[in-house]
């Protein structure tokens, strides 16, 4: 019998297993064609709703961005782990900052498993050398400009504005800047190295496996934290009358070793710059990866408060957050929040920096200014807060052009192609944790959600998510810009 059996298996088999996989594919394809369609109507209506606001072909917006800029190495992290011998660790560890191979192993370990951005100061300059030398000659490393700042310049100088550029750099480093960039800043002779080490969604090291695509940053540098071209930067900012004024690149300070009361007396005068700019002048502070909380504290005294605007990723929200309301910073978040818990913190992050500036004495006086803008990224969508009545315009269309350029910068390609995206976002989403709160749908022909507030206008769009990353360094700073250039 069990020979009669093999036999008809070994003569219909091959017939069963044609016929499972033509049925497999038969009801796969209504479903594909779905999928596509739907990324197609996602796609076309965000592209409608960036266009909605019409570029001047006369007067281009006027920005002004500082502080820093460096040249990244950006590489495959694991890759790069493999080549100098460092074997998987057995005890991920958060560290404030890294000494040692052992601690680059520990640390890294701890942001890849759940894919979230990290940043790390490197003291060991000896360790930071031989990294940098091994990935020269590692397959596939690109070297581009770096840093917050020239990122958000490039990018806002390709949506057309005309940008002052606060930083000290090299002239390789300004030869390649857009003509529409003007740089206020020392020339040195070797630019800061950062190095952006890269890996996608599934990646492998060891036992862990990333849940996304993202990087890990080490640098080790010598004039970024120091805001060294603030003083010209302050000069130049008098007569190039600006309409808008941002800060980045703050996060070098960060474990940084100054000298006792240095990096205080460099905030007080970056405070001073912000205060003695224009009361009409928008600005706004992008976050970045903290971990130190004294400067923490120093930011929420020496700079929040001067700044109508933040921007800031899944990551950087809760920390924020928990340090506003007197806890410790919070080193690691969940990396795919849903909707309702970011703009839970959103809302929370708004009205505790409206009540500090509602309780400071003579706020206006001293050029402090209450937040009318708040922007969060993440992987699967965007989220604005905009006061109702507030100098910042098109927020729909700037949560759309933010979702955008997303996907144009990770897949590093202007042309976005809907074959090589998804869609993570659920398809309806509740706007509050809270029990009965109201749930909106995902409208393939309406995707950016808005709504109003107390005394606020929200607004949701989805990401149509890389699934062929490029590049994920300078993401935050690139959808960061793009969203204000529609703003100003």
């Amino acid at each position: 019998m069990e020979r009669a059996g093999s036999a008809a298996w070994m003569k219909y088999g091959p017939v069963v297993s044609l016929f499972v996989v033509f049925l497999a594919v038969w009801f796969r394809a209504p479903y594909d064609e779905m999928l596509d369609d739907r990324l197609d109507t996602v796609l076309s209506s965000l592209l409608r709703a960036e266009r909605k606001v019409g570029r001047s072909s006369v007067a281009r917006p006027k920005v002004a961005i500082g502080f820093g800029g460096c040249v990244d190495l950006i590489v495959d992290g694991v890759s790069l782990l493999k080549k100098i011998g460092l074997p998987p660790t057995d005890q991920p560890l958060h560290h404030d900052y890294i000494q040692s191979a052992d601690q680059l192993a520990e640390s890294f370990a701890y942001f890849f498993a759940p894919g979230a951005a990290a940043e790390r100061f490197m003291l060991n300059d000896t360790l930071f050398s031989e990294l940098v030398e091994a990935s020269r000659d590692l397959p596939g490393n690109r070297w581009s400009v770096g840093g917050n700042a020239p990122a958000m310049a490039g990018r806002m100088a390709t949506e057309g504005c005309d940008v002052l550029l606060g930083g000290s750099f090299s002239t390789d480093f300004t030869d390649v800047l857009s003509q529409h960039i003007t740089v206020a800043g020392n020339t040195v002779e070797e630019p800061d190295i950062h190095l952006i080490l890269e890996y996608p969604s599934g990646a492998s090291w060891g036992r862990y496996t990333s849940r996304r695509a993202n990087r890990y940053i080490i640098h080790s540098d010598d004039h970024n934290p120091y805001l060294a071209s603030m003083e010209e930067f302050a000069q130049k900012l008098i007569d190039f009358k600006p309409d808008l004024l941002v800060v980045g690149g703050l996060q070098m300070m960060d474990n940084f070793p100054f000298q006792t009361g240095e990096r205080e007396a460099l905030l007080s005068r970056l405070a001073y710059l912000l205060t003695s700019s224009s009361p009409h002048i928008g600005v706004h502070f992008e976050m970045a990866s903290f971990v130190e909380e004294s400067l923490m504290k120093d930011l929420l005294h020496y700079v929040v408060p001067y700044a109508d605007s933040l921007g800031m990723n899944e990551q950087e929200l809760p920390n924020l957050l928990s340090l506003l309301k007197g806890s410790n910073i919070t080193v690691l978040s969940d990396p795919n929040p849903r909707v309702a818990t970011v703009l839970d913190q959103m809302r929370e992050v708004y009205r505790i920096m409206n009540q500090r500036h509602s309780d400071a004495s003579a706020p206006e006086a001293s050029g402090r200014k209450p937040l009318t803008r708040l922007h969060v990224h993440t992987l699967a969508f965007q989220a604005m807060i905009v006061t109702r009545g507030s100098q910042w315009k098109n927020t729909m269309s700037a949560t759309a052009k933010a979702s955008l350029t997303a996907n144009r910068h990770v897949c590093g390609s202007n042309d976005i192609n809907p074959t090589k995206a998804r869609l993570i976002m659920d398809d309806s989403f509740s706007v509050s944790r809270q029990e009965g709160s109201q749930r909106i749908p995902l409208q393939e022909s309406r995707p950016v959600s808005c709504w109003e507030e107390e005394n606020y206008e929200i607004c949701v769009a989805p990401v149509l998510v890389c699934t062929e990353v490029y590049q994920t360094a300078g993401g935050g700073d690139n959808i960061s810009a793009a969203g204000l250039v529609l703003q100003i």
